[in-house]
């Protein structure tokens, strides 16, 4: 279990960063060489390439390096992963909705509109604060 945890956080250390998402992104069309997904971004060619050995160290990438050229290709089992730990959190949202707006689409009741009343009086009563 603690090795699943390790795992989740490296994933979402790695996706934290909006150029390492980019370049997962880029990697999502296809297997792609390091120059090439620098391409896109304003930083020297070593900095890509501590992104993408983050996103590696991760398992989000795998690397190739044929000749001179170093291939990087997608790696989907890290985000499948964080994928199912959202997911639990995602059905606890979904019936805090639901409870939600059931809530909110049951008829207003009379008696409490007399407390809204008097509030919005309070409220406009406030002098404004004086900096």
């Amino acid at each position: 279990m603690v090795k699943y945890y390790t795992a989740l956080d490296s994933t979402f250390g790695a996706l934290a960063d909006p150029t390492r998402r980019a370049i997962l992104a880029s990697l999502m069309l296809g297997q792609a060489s390091v120059t090439e997904l620098a391409k896109p971004h304003r930083m020297s060619l070593p900095a890509v390439m501590k992104h993408i050995r983050v996103l590696e160290e991760a398992g989000l990438v795998s690397q190739e390096k044929t000749g001179r050229v170093r291939n990087c290709r997608l790696a989907a089992e890290p985000l499948k992963n964080a994928e199912k730990w959202i997911s639990r959190y995602r059905r606890f949202w979904e019936g805090t909705f639901d409870s939600l707006e059931r809530f909110l689409s049951q008829p207003e009741d009379k008696s409490d509109s007399k407390e809204d009343q008097s509030w919005q009086h309070r409220k406009r009563s406030r002098k404004p604060r004086s900096r």
